[in-house]
């Protein structure tokens, strides 16, 4: 062999090496790349924040409202028995916990109780959601009223112990703005994956169990919001003037009233409310159709479960893409087109109650599997800048207050979305056995979803890195932080001792 040829052997060789080890340092990239992520925000902003977003966000609302949402779906159809519009206004009143957020912000910013700001409040709404939970499982044939009662109190619960979550958001925010977008990134992440795992088992818990079962297996994440109450490592407020609790509230109320006052602030609260209010929900029709219609597809609780499950993935996939691909958009910009594809993914809705996916050759379940993944992707993306958006508008201090106060006013937005949505339905005559008009609110609703656009001006077109809060309210420090808390890191009693606490 000669000489030529024992080189091209060599270079050949090398070629391999080098593309194996190229195709092993993208593997082991994809691998590591979360991992290095999940310790870089550990790093930056503590472990025990990470920590205590994965708990709340992850097994609380994501595992726990996966299994309350299909666990309420089936028990208001099968075991009350009411009407699909009925069914989409209690839906609304169980959630208006979440619309007095405020409230509670308020409560654990300037109430303490024995000394303590934010452990007994984990302890209330950890207790209050196993005592509600538990009541629903164990009472059968229970009056609407008492079971609307239970829902709205572990509702409740849920949104107590959202708040201190919240609030750390909010802080971390102003504190490393660089990293606001990865904090809801995290949140989201956490969300989306516990959701995942939660649809995937709802389904078949639900078919074994029966809603009511289901209510007790939701005492667990409850007694997990107990478990970070017990293990919050909080300094208590020695000699705290109780006295000064309504000067305190007052106080928080004028600087959240002057910081709305901000044209800068109130502009873009108000296209929240109108992008949520407008897009009205017609879910517990579709719900309805979709398991009872003679002419439906008459789906399994199984098949809703893992459907549901399918559907998370493409939320998931909207939280990765945003982190990946969409975070250094403007807010204006990129609030347009998912708007925009947030109204055009609905017609996915309406070419499966029309039955044209079966003229098409596509089945049932599956179609309804890319309905349910694309609604889903498109609406985390839309609401992905919302969130960094809110976190940008909280001025210093009242910042768990402050963002409690503008998630109650999506919440306000998505409640008022449940009960346009209800009145849609009984304008319609849909009922549990007549879906003849179901088409119509659906193409409705669609349209409804694309106005929001007409007041897209009402939103900055400011990029997430940049500050928002006009100098005069960011350098404002009148708010109802006593010294004792000014400094106060919220931190989780290491359950291994020789745990990092850098």
């Amino acid at each position: 062999m000669g000489e030529e040829a024992k080189l091209q052997i060599v270079d050949s060789e090398e070629e391999e090496v080098q593309e194996s080890e190229h195709n092993n340092n993208g593997i082991c990239s994809s691998i590591c790349g979360p991992v290095n992520w999940f310790r870089m925000l550990s790093k930056e902003l503590h472990w025990s924040f990470v920590f205590g977003v994965v708990i709340v966000y992850g097994i609380s609302q994501g595992l726990g409202g996966a299994f309350s949402l299909i666990s309420t779906e089936y028990y208001m159809k099968d075991v009350q028995k009411v009407q699909p519009s009925e069914s989409q206004v209690y839906s609304g009143i169980t959630s208006i916990p979440w619309i007095v957020k405020p409230l509670w912000g308020l409560l654990t910013d300037a109430v303490p109780i024995l000394g303590y700001r934010r452990r007994p409040y984990f302890l209330f709404a950890g207790s209050l959601g196993v005592v509600s939970m538990l009541f629903l499982s164990l009472h059968k044939n229970l009056h609407i009223v008492l079971a609307l009662l239970s829902l709205t109190a572990g509702s409740a619960a849920v949104a107590i112990a959202d708040v201190t979550v919240d609030a750390c958001v909010a802080q971390n925010s102003g504190s490393h703005p660089s990293l606001a977008a990865d904090m809801q990134s995290l949140c989201a992440l956490s969300s989306s994956i516990g959701a995942l795992v939660g649809f995937s088992l709802s389904g078949i818990l639900v078919h074994l169990l029966g809603p009511m079962g289901v209510y007790g297996l939701l005492s667990i994440p409850a007694g997990l919001v107990v478990l970070v109450g017990v293990l919050l490592k909080e300094s208590p407020t020695h000699n705290f003037a109780y006295q000064q609790v309504n000067q305190n509230l007052t106080d928080a109320a004028k600087a959240m009233w002057n910081t709305l006052k901000c044209p800068e602030v109130w502009r873009p609260c108000l296209y929240m409310y109108l992008s949520f209010a407008l897009s009205v929900d017609i879910q517990e029709g579709m719900f309805y159709w979709a398991t009872d219609s003679k002419g439906g597809p008459h789906f399994s609780k199984e098949s809703i479960g893992y459907i549901s499950a399918v559907a998370s993935i493409g939320a998931l996939l909207g939280a990765i893409l945003y982190q990946y691909e969409l975070k250094e958009c403007s807010f204006r910009d990129l609030l347009f087109w998912t708007q925009l594809l947030f109204g055009l993914s609905g017609m996915l809705d309406l070419v499966l109650v029309l039955r044209l996916n079966l003229k098409f050759g596509i089945p049932d379940y599956f179609f309804m599997v890319i309905d349910a993944s694309v609604s889903q992707m498109v609406g985390r993306l839309k609401w992905m800048p919302l969130l960094v958006l809110s976190s940008k508008l909280c001025p210093p201090g009242i910042e768990g207050t402050f963002f409690a106060l503008l998630m109650s006013i999506d919440n306000t937005g998505l409640l008022t979305s449940r009960w346009g949505g209800g009145l849609l339905l009984h304008v319609f005559k849909i009922t549990r056995t007549k879906f003849h008009n179901l088409w119509l609110a659906i193409l409705i609703r669609n349209i409804l979803r694309i106005t929001p656009l007409f007041v897209l001006f009402l939103v900055p077109r400011s990029d997430p890195n940049s500050s928002i809060l006009p100098d005069e309210v960011s350098d404002s420090k009148e708010t109802t932080e006593t010294p004792a808390t000014q400094n106060e890191n919220i931190e989780l009693v290491a359950l291994v001792h020789n745990m990092d606490t850098r």
